[in-house]
């Protein structure tokens, strides 16, 4: 089974700069997308052989997550049941035969910090969440979580130490998660593995220059790990500011 997920920046700009090429390039099981921007009825996807299942954000034009399924799923869930933080469109949870499927789009703290609080609110809901479904069924968790994990999954640490996406508190609040029964599969197969990242700015052309933050995963219930086959980041991928990650399971369905 092979899972992609993307934060696209906007699926209509994105639909512009390749995102259907690679769609059908990838011939994923799962397709998840973050950060759509737009309401329903703003954009009409030809995506033969897969079920389509948006979370829009009241607000116009911001965060929304989605999922393209070749598969029907026994449930959809959209929101992690906070009131708090439903309705800015953030959360799609799948159920199927096997396991759970939470599709995510993590608020950012902002560059002043002025989001923490409101960020660490959630990161608390997310792990009770997880752990929730964990109980009834292994979990797949993917998206711009917008944080960079450990040191080594950003090009510039020290510099960056304190900012948004890897000050102390994020940080923790990952490893919390990962601590409670999960684990980051990127890491899980490459835990040395440098230079791999996901985000890059688009100010001076960092990307060119490999410059960037690995801030998208797939976080996968413990005893999940043992089915994973491949994990990775399709770096070279265009359309956003972001790069699509992957994950390639033998479920034995």
């Amino acid at each position: 089974m092979k899972l992609v997920s993307w934060n696209v920046n906007g699926i209509r700009a994105c639909s512009g700069k390749g995102f259907l090429d690679f769609f059908k390039e990838a011939e994923a099981d799962l397709f998840c997308i973050q950060e759509t921007k737009l309401q329903e009825g703003q954009i009409n996807l030809e995506l033969e052989g897969y079920h389509q299942f948006w979370n829009y954000a009241e607000k116009k034009g911001y965060s929304g997550t989605a999922v393209f399924s070749r598969k029907e799923p026994l449930s959809v869930k959209y929101g992690i049941g906070s009131a708090d933080h439903d309705h800015e469109g953030r959360a799609i949870t799948l159920e199927f035969d096997q396991f759970y499927l939470v599709n995510v789009y993590t608020p950012n703290s902002q560059r002043d910090l002025a989001r923490l609080g409101y960020r660490l609110a959630w990161e608390d809901r997310i792990k009770e969440y997880m752990l929730e479904l964990d109980e009834k069924k292994p979990v797949i968790l993917c998206g711009d979580l917008n944080v960079a994990h450990h040191e080594i999954d950003l090009k510039n640490p020290k510099s960056n130490r304190g900012n948004s996406g890897f000050t102390d508190e994020e940080r923790g609040k990952m490893t919390d998660l990962l601590n409670s029964g999960f684990v980051d599969s990127f890491r899980h197969l490459y835990p040395e593995a440098e230079g791999v990242y996901t985000w890059w700015s688009y100010m001076n052309k960092v990307r060119d220059r490999n410059i960037g933050w690995r801030i998208d995963y797939f976080i996968i219930s413990e005893r999940l790990a043992p089915a994973i086959v491949e994990a990775g980041a399709e770096c070279f991928v265009m359309g956003s500011d972001h790069c699509p990650v992957t994950l390639e399971l033998n479920l034995n369905e």
